[in-house]
């Protein structure tokens, strides 16, 4: 996806505004997205090796000697870790593997939230942080709020919703600047040497053509978790069927409560999924011991999280959210029969649930193993490659005090092609077409030294 010089192919009016217009376009988007594009492919790709990572940084409290012994019940791990840590246990996480430790959540009144760790076998605790709910590990949490500008509020968050439409602009019409028009060079090869401002239109424009398919592809994937957009998908999803299977709930007591909330983690499509009640609350609960044999029995796969009853009517939830999408589940028990209130995953989600839950283990790099980690990882190493390249590209050819901006056409009918396109992402991604109407109207009424100036 280049800014090139207009070729002569395009040299005849209609097509010389058209081009001009598109190109404008692209470099407009390209100013808006870039240092956004930069910090979402720089986090994303420590986000893709989020595991690997974990385990090396947290080694101390995640690791434990393997040990013949059989590990001690549930209920004992958890009575260890509120002896280390005194507060009530909201969360418990099985040993995922003979070498590692069990989790337990504990909600303490003086340090807040924290994930105890415990060796099974000893019931030593290996050590203890704040809670990071689904992201796992304070890192990571960090890193998955940096991504998606979370850290930094409500606003900041949903102008992420604004950068993905707006990357999709940049991808459409940075094809549309690449297609050859006679050419040969700069297209699939790189001309010149670094120092020349060909060289980085070269490696701008051939970056772009390898992976903008993959580009728009982290941005369509991307906007589902979205605050304004995502939210509202979602809730059209539930609405007409397409997303959590509603019709599990027609004979199950219901609570206020929502999965997103009440859960440690949940997929995009159960999220706003109404929790059960448990039913007869004057009997005794089953325990965690139980609890933990009841899903075990039930054929659930290890690495699933258990999120205890916090209160009468609570239940016992175990989910788990695996690399591949089609081994996603999740079973509610009610606390005092033991009885599965819930038991569903990825099969039974409406259409819309299923390809968007795919998209997004896609997006994350998990559901092909570890190509698909290092596919999305290349992806974000292009996306850095092309905004150095386009910023690099940029200053080169920059007049001395202007902007550098692509000409403002002499004429504006022809070029109104592009805004056919500008107005279809506009009408689906509603926060990006109030700022393509912004700068729309900008770019019209600006005066003309000022555009004279700009260009």
């Amino acid at each position: 996806m280049s800014v090139a010089e207009l070729p002569q192919e395009a040299a005849a009016p209609s097509h010389a505004l058209l081009y001009r217009a598109i190109w404008r376009w692209h470099f407009y988007a390209g100013l808006l997205v870039l240092p956004f594009l930069i910090s979402l492919a720089f986090t994303g790709s420590l986000y893709l090796f989020k595991d690997e990572i974990a385990s090396i940084v947290y080694a101390k409290e995640l690791h434990v000697a393997p040990r013949d012994a059989a590990p001690l019940p549930p209920s004992e791990i958890v009575r260890r870790a509120q002896a280390a840590v005194p507060g009530s246990s909201f969360r418990y996480v099985p040993p995922e593997a003979d070498d590692r430790s069990a989790e337990v959540g504990i909600d303490s009144e003086t340090q807040g939230r924290l994930s105890v760790f415990v060796d099974p076998y000893t019931g030593d605790v290996t050590g203890s942080f704040a809670d990071s709910g689904s992201a796992r590990t304070p890192l990571m949490q960090f890193i998955k709020k940096i991504h998606s500008l979370d850290y930094f509020g409500w606003l900041p968050n949903r102008i992420i919703e604004i950068v993905a439409g707006w990357t999709l602009i940049l991808v459409i019409t940075g094809f549309y600047l690449w297609w050859p028009r006679g050419q040969k060079g700069g297209v699939l090869s790189v001309r010149a040497r670094p120092k020349a401002r060909l060289f980085w239109r070269d490696v701008h424009a051939v970056t772009g053509a390898i992976a903008g398919g993959l580009i728009f592809f982290l941005a369509i994937t991307g906007l589902p978790w979205s605050g304004f957009w995502g939210a509202n998908l979602n809730k059209y999803a539930d609405q007409y069927g397409l997303g959590y299977p509603a019709q599990f709930w027609n004979d199950v007591p219901k609570s206020s409560e929502h999965a997103g909330h009440a859960m440690t983690q949940t997929s995009w499509s159960m999220e706003n999924m109404p929790m059960p009640a448990s039913m007869d609350i004057s009997g005794e609960p089953i325990g965690i011991d139980k609890a933990v044999a009841i899903f075990e029995g039930l054929g659930i796969r290890k690495g699933y999280v258990i999120d205890l009853p916090q209160s009468k009517d609570g239940v016992y939830s175990a989910s788990i959210f695996p690399d591949q999408v089609r081994d996603e589940r999740v079973i509610h028990l009610d606390q005092y029969s033991g009885k599965p209130l819930f038991d569903g995953g990825f099969t039974e989600l409406g259409a819309a649930g299923k390809a968007i839950e795919f998209g997004i283990s896609v997006h994350q790099g998990q559901e092909f193993g570890r190509v698909n980690q290092l596919v999305m990882c290349a992806a974000c190493l292009f996306i850095i490659l092309m905004a150095v390249s386009a910023i690099v590209m940029w200053w080169k050819r920059r007049p001395e005090g202007s902007l550098g901006a692509p000409a403002y056409p002499a004429d504006y009918r022809i070029p109104r092609t592009i805004l056919v396109i500008a107005s279809a992402i506009g009408v689906i991604f509603p926060l990006v077409g109030l700022t393509l109407v912004i700068a729309l109207i900008v770019d019209v009424i600006l005066p003309a030294a000022l555009k004279q100036r700009l260009a």
